[in-house]
């Protein structure tokens, strides 16, 4: 009979384990900060911050709200492939959010002033993405900078030159670009009708399906083909794949600008729905590019799992916004939200302990 130890010892068994362990922490601590303001509503708080969509009272309004949900989760599964991509070549692609930012500039500069329909610009954020990622990878590949000091630097040059780009797209009388949905409806992406199925949600499209099937696409490039092996085999070690025959440089490149373009198409998965406008005077980076480093990591950095770890994040940044306000400070969602995804880095370490336990108990003939 097989030791019992052997199944927590497998790699889905602990990944799944440990991020379940890391959400129940999160949950845990915000609760007992709930608890200190005001024991009295804690219980309610919490409640809300985990229901979400179901907080609501009639089925309208939670289909409504559980479209934007999803809305929001799609652009996240993207950045998060886009950390992982990187991660599981070797590199740490920490300029996610800002490769998202450019490849908002581009998406809603051609939806807004050029007029282009939605594939031009979707295909644009995609460039603009990939452009940033593969000047990070071509500085490591030949000058060997430390592509998280490089994405750094080029998060906040993408800000600045999003915000200058962006006011070709200003409303005279905001600080925020056109809404897609009066001018540049061409480059909204297409519904098939799926906003009928979320309580006449206007905001839901294609991207909702797209981000998964680009999760599916990524773990088999990644895991099932030549190519994904090169690229792993250049992260773990570039002399050996050197020395295998293989372009280390050129892989380098690739990877980063892959990712890059991943991000970028976040971007447009976000902004080309119509549900948010640009702040054309923003001073800080979008989260959802650094919301895709905690996302690939509750995953247990597996294509599939960014998919639930996305769902989830999104989930409760939402639902942390149905907090009651005069009980609670507006930002208690926030660092309610913060706590779960910081616990997030530990996912990896939880990992590991598990392992460590499930090998003493083997060691010590336990069944």
């Amino acid at each position: 009979m097989a030791n019992k130890s052997d199944f927590w010892k497998k790699s889905g068994v602990k990944s799944v384990l440990s991020s379940l362990i890391c959400i129940f922490l999160g949950l845990f601590i915000g609760y007992l900060v709930l608890l200190v303001i005001n024991p009295a509503e804690s219980f309610k708080a919490l409640g809300a911050i985990i229901k979400n969509y179901f907080w609501y009272p009639n089925a309208m309004m939670v289909k409504r709200a559980m479209g934007n949900t999803l809305v929001r989760t799609a652009p996240l599964i993207m950045c998060s492939l886009s950390v992982l991509f990187a991660y599981k070549t070797g590199l740490f692609n920490i300029g996610a959010a800002g490769q998202y930012t450019l490849g908002a500039a581009f998406a809603l500069l051609l939806a807004i002033r050029f007029e282009c329909n939605w594939f031009v610009c979707l295909l644009a954020a995609v460039l603009a993405g990939a452009f940033l990622g593969a000047l990070s990878g071509l500085l490591k590949a030949f000058f060997n900078v430390n592509e998280v000091i490089s994405c750094i630097m080029l998060n906040w040059i993408s800000l600045y030159s999003t915000n200058m780009i962006m006011l070709a797209c200003k409303e005279p009388t905001s600080p925020y670009t056109f809404p897609l949905h009066t001018k540049g409806k061409q480059a909204l992406l297409p519904d098939l009708g799926l906003g009928s199925l979320f309580g006449k949600n206007k905001y839901i499209t294609i991207a909702v399906f797209l981000s998964v099937i680009m999760a599916i696409l990524v773990w088999i490039l990644l895991d099932k083909t030549k190519f994904g092996y090169e690229l792993k085999a250049t992260g773990l070690n570039k002399n050996a794949a050197k020395y295998a025959g293989m372009n280390e440089k050129k892989n380098i490149i690739i990877t980063m600008a892959i990712a890059g373009g991943l991000a970028g198409l976040a971007a447009s998965f976000y902004y080309q729905s119509g549900i948010e406008q640009w702040f054309c005077s923003a001073t800080t980076l979008p989260a959802m590019g650094f919301n895709g480093i905690a996302a690939a990591f509750l995953g247990g950095l597996h294509p599939i799992g960014t998919i639930f770890s996305s769902y989830f994040i999104q989930h409760i940044t939402d639902g942390g916004a149905l907090v009651d306000k005069s009980i609670y400070s507006p930002q208690i969602s926030d660092f309610i939200s913060s706590i779960i995804i910081y616990l997030c880095g530990f996912v990896l370490f939880i990992k590991y302990l598990i392992g460590k336990i499930a090998e003493k108990k083997e060691s010590n003939g336990g069944n």
